[in-house]
């Protein structure tokens, strides 16, 4: 394990005074990354910060994975969570939408279909794939298995945000 402060992983700055020593991401060094994949390991990340004065910040995990994996270039970011992904009715587990374009996403977000705790999981999505990641899914990490359904099969497990056609 490391943090974001190892190697200025996760350089940052305050979000706002009132919210102390929350930052936001200013830039991502992959290198300390980088030389743990060479050497085998994987890589577990405690999203902190750090400043050039030496202030020590506390970033959002979902933000933190969207600018790594980016930066990483990744195929794929896979995000857990406590539900099947994003559903356009709440209440039913049957309305999963299995994958969303960022248009589409959008669209849901200004129809309020995505809402709630699922608001800054899908934001983090597409924020990935604007930062070059093919695809970003959103899964439920209670169901067994469910990493290896998304990457073995055709049907997947959660939501996928991808590019829009052309768009990348």
């Amino acid at each position: 394990g490391i943090s974001g402060m190892d190697g200025r992983l996760i350089e940052a700055t305050a979000r706002s005074p009132e919210l102390g020593y929350v930052g936001s991401i200013s830039s991502i060094n992959i290198q300390p990354v980088m030389d743990l994949l060479e050497k085998g390991y994987i890589p577990v990340i405690s999203t902190l910060g750090c400043d050039d004065k030496g202030n020590t910040y506390n970033i959002n995990g979902d933000t933190a994975a969207a600018c790594i994996a980016g930066a990483l270039g990744a195929q794929r970011l896979i995000m857990m969570t406590d539900i099947a992904g994003v559903l356009m009715d709440r209440d039913d587990p049957a309305s999963l939408v299995p994958e969303l374009t960022v248009t589409q996403a959008v669209e849901l977000f200004r129809r309020g279909v995505i809402s709630g705790g699922m608001i800054p999981k899908v934001d983090c999505c597409i924020d990935a794939v604007h930062r070059g990641v093919g695809s970003a899914i959103i899964m439920d990490g209670r169901v067994p298995h469910s990493i290896l359904m998304e990457i073995l099969t055709d049907e997947g497990a959660g939501t996928m945000v991808i590019g829009d056609r052309g768009n990348g």
